[in-house]
């Protein structure tokens, strides 16, 4: 019995001698499939304007804003399936009680709520040659949205957009997904155009 039990213990030491066949998996980042560099034009009924948004992506109504109806039915998404990501936007008229200066205001305060969160914020001015003017932002660090922007005619109209990832994925794994949207996103801001 005693000699049984000292073999079995000889036997697990010896196989215990051997390489790991477990051990921590070195870090890796989930593998990103990039889509092909296309865009198609985004016409709706409900918007006074039009741009040119990524093949890939698909436009999706926003049907609720805090269990009611959104202020304006230009409230959409760029929805972006690859990433599962989307660029939120909102449009406003400008009116009296939504003036050019309180539309600004909104969207620098929804800037400042990320920026409790992020390390730096970029502003770049943005005037397009038919007139459109406004703000883009680029957010580093832990926020929420990486680029927000906003445009308008600083008479008539008023169009906020925001990016966001469904993730809880570092900033610095999304950076090259963050990258290769961007590139979209200013593709967007630089065709587009107010319907006359």
């Amino acid at each position: 019995m005693r000699i049984t039990g000292f073999s079995v213990l000889f036997l697990l030491l010896i196989s215990a001698c051997g390489e790991p066949s477990f051990g921590p998996k070195p870090r890796a980042y989930p593998r990103v499939e990039y889509p092909a560099k296309a865009y198609t034009s985004f016409r709706l009924d409900a918007c006074e304007f039009s741009f040119e948004y990524p093949a890939y992506a698909i436009i999706q109504r926003d049907s609720s804003f805090f269990e009611s109806e959104p202020p304006h039915p230009c409230w959409f998404n760029v929805y972006l399936p690859d990433f599962d990501g989307k660029i939120h936007f909102s449009y406003y008229a400008i009116n009296r009680p939504k003036s050019l200066e309180k539309l600004q205001a909104d969207a620098f305060e929804m800037l400042d709520w990320h920026n409790k969160k992020a390390n730096y914020i970029e502003e770049q001015r943005i005037r397009l040659p038919n007139g459109a003017t406004g703000f883009l932002f680029n957010i580093e660090g832990p926020a929420a949205s990486p680029f927000q922007f906003f445009l308008t005619d600083s008479t008539r109209h008023f169009l906020r957009g925001a990016l966001y990832f469904n993730t809880t994925v570092d900033n610095d794994s999304l950076a090259p997904v963050y990258d290769f949207v961007k590139k979209d996103i200013l593709h967007l801001i630089e065709t587009f155009e107010w319907k006359k």
